[in-house]
């Protein structure tokens, strides 16, 4: 056991902690949401890890993303992120693919491959596609909803996918899979927040996001993760 593990251990246990060094994640999305996942799951002891994400870091990622600093503006994302995980643990098998998950790269990823399939992807069509695919495989599926224009800690959740409320993009998920009759092929869990904030200031169109929502979804998702294997140990 690494030392560095030992307060994981304390808690979970030899046979748990064994259990996750040897599972195979895969985290699509490496940002607000994903980075945070990320690190939560590397620092428990996941030792197998592949990261998906195509874009670089900017400096509006700094105020929300783990990798995201002065120093690593321009950088690829997911090698910034494997630089940074190596330092916790320089063991660790990191993957990385600087792509994005599409029709055109879907087929790639042999997602059966993995024990868990984690999806913290901004893009709805990509989502959609994941959800659909990941659904179909082996590996155990979590979803992250959007995680903008949210400052209520107390409002994030888990829910299945179908009793999500309050969330625009999973509305706009579940119009898009009811519309085109492709539907998800089992049920999976979602974080998400019922609250809807308006973006107050004025610059880039895109959504106000703070770090303290977008870390909880990630170390939520992180933490169902590991609530899983210890639950699957126990059987």
């Amino acid at each position: 056991m690494d030392f560095f593990l030992q307060r994981a251990q304390l808690l979970l246990g030899d046979d748990v902690m064994e259990r996750v060094a040897q599972q195979r994640i895969i985290v699509f999305g490496c940002g607000g949401v994903g980075s945070w996942c990320i690190e939560a799951l590397v620092r428990t002891g996941i030792r197998h890890l592949t990261i998906v994400d195509f874009d670089r870091v900017s400096p509006s990622n700094i105020n929300r993303q783990l990798m995201a600093t002065q120093q690593t503006i321009g950088h690829v994302k997911v090698e910034a992120m494997r630089r940074h995980l190596l330092t916790i643990n320089p063991e660790a098998d990191i993957t990385v693919r600087d792509e994005t998950y599409s029709d055109q790269t879907a087929d790639t990823f042999q997602l059966d491959d993995y024990d868990y399939v984690i999806d913290c992807i901004d893009s709805l069509a990509c989502k959609q596609l994941l959800i659909e695919r990941a659904t179909r495989s082996r590996a155990q599926f979590f979803s992250s909803m959007g995680a903008a224009l949210k400052m209520d800690p107390t409002r994030v959740q888990v829910a299945e996918f179908w009793k999500v409320k309050g969330c625009p993009l999973a509305r706009a998920l579940r119009q898009r899979f009811k519309k085109q009759q492709r539907f998800p092929a089992r049920k999976f869990r979602c974080v998400f927040s019922d609250e809807l904030l308006k973006n107050q200031g004025e610059g880039e169109r895109a959504n106000g996001s703070l770090v303290h929502i977008t870390a909880i979804f990630g170390f939520t998702l992180a933490g169902l993760v590991i609530t899983d294997i210890k639950k699957n140990a126990a059987v």
